[in-house]
């Protein structure tokens, strides 16, 4: 059943928007109590729905925080290891002789 189903009250001829209140002088008591608790029965599911997909976005709020935490570790040892194979190249560079700094083999 729909909310704008549940919107209309048990007789037919009176219609009323979901959050108006109604002339409850049409309905008997017992009209009255049935169309509450349809209202009331519709307003739990929807809250149970609201519930279920709550907990969903927050399982997958979880697993992506987890990621990014496991992505920035990552992240961190792979900068780590590019400066160690700067710093390695450049200690390479500096062993090694330049042609300029070489004696010609005349000399």
């Amino acid at each position: 059943m729909t909310i704008r189903q549940m919107a209309t009250s048990p007789d037919e001829g009176v219609k009323m928007n979901k959050d108006t209140q109604r002339d409850d002088s049409s309905m008997s008591p017992d009209q009255t109590s049935a169309w509450l608790s349809s209202r009331l029965e519709a307003l739990e599911s929807r809250i149970a729905y609201q519930e279920h997909w709550l907990d969903t976005l927050d399982e997958a709020v979880a697993a992506q925080e987890k990621r990014l935490t496991q992505l920035e570790r990552i992240n961190g040892v792979m900068q780590q290891k590019l400066r160690d194979q700067q710093q390695a190249l450049q200690d390479v560079d500096l062993a090694s002789p330049r042609p300029e700094d070489e004696v010609p083999p005349h000399y």
